[in-house]
């Protein structure tokens, strides 16, 4: 009984278990490894170190096993993203909702990112973070702002979460197992 026991688990993990891969990018401080480390290990922290390039990190939720790539958000590192964004399940874009004076060029950075060939189709999942700062845009005008819907070549999402209260946390990582499920 035991090898046939081990057999079925085996062939349960081939079709139980999922794995995906993920870009984060968006401007610096607009709280991509915050949500790296809440997705993680359900902790945030206040004091954050810039991310100086990328990081990846694995995280398993369930039966989905996810690949992070945090990528740097200062301009030197933007020319970059291009290259971890291809053949990924979605690519998940982080806006600072509270910070409205960086959003036209978060807007041109992420329009300048999806016209490149290499990932037409790739889902893209839009992050409003910082939702508990006074000021910060709701999702009507969030995805006004970032132009949206005027991206018709692949899907689209948007939530609005806040990193420091998990909020809405349970829900991107709902999505994000859901969509990794369709799409292997």
């Amino acid at each position: 009984m035991g090898l046939w026991e081990a057999f079925l688990n085996w062939l349960r993990s081939l079709f139980f278990k999922q794995e995906m891969e993920l870009s984060l990018i968006g401007l610096q401080n607009a709280g991509k490894t915050s949500l790296v480390n809440v997705v993680a290990t359900g902790g945030y922290s206040e004091d954050m170190i810039p991310t100086v390039g990328f990081n990846m990190r694995k995280v398993t939720k369930g039966n989905v096993t996810i690949k992070l790539w945090d990528l740097g958000g200062q301009p030197r590192f933007r020319s970059m993203w291009e290259r971890y964004c291809r053949a990924v399940s979605a690519i998940v874009y982080v806006v600072d909702a509270a910070d409205p004076d960086n959003l036209s060029v978060s807007k041109s950075e992420l329009h300048d990112l999806l016209s490149k060939s290499s990932l037409n189709g790739i889902p893209l999942l839009v992050l409003g973070n910082k939702i508990d700062k006074p000021g910060a845009l709701s999702k009507e005008a969030l995805t006004d702002e970032m132009g949206l819907t005027s991206l018709a070549d692949r899907e689209v999402c948007c939530f609005m979460i806040s990193c420091k209260n998990s909020t809405n946390i349970d829900q991107v990582i709902d999505w994000l197992v859901k969509h990794s499920k369709s799409k292997n």
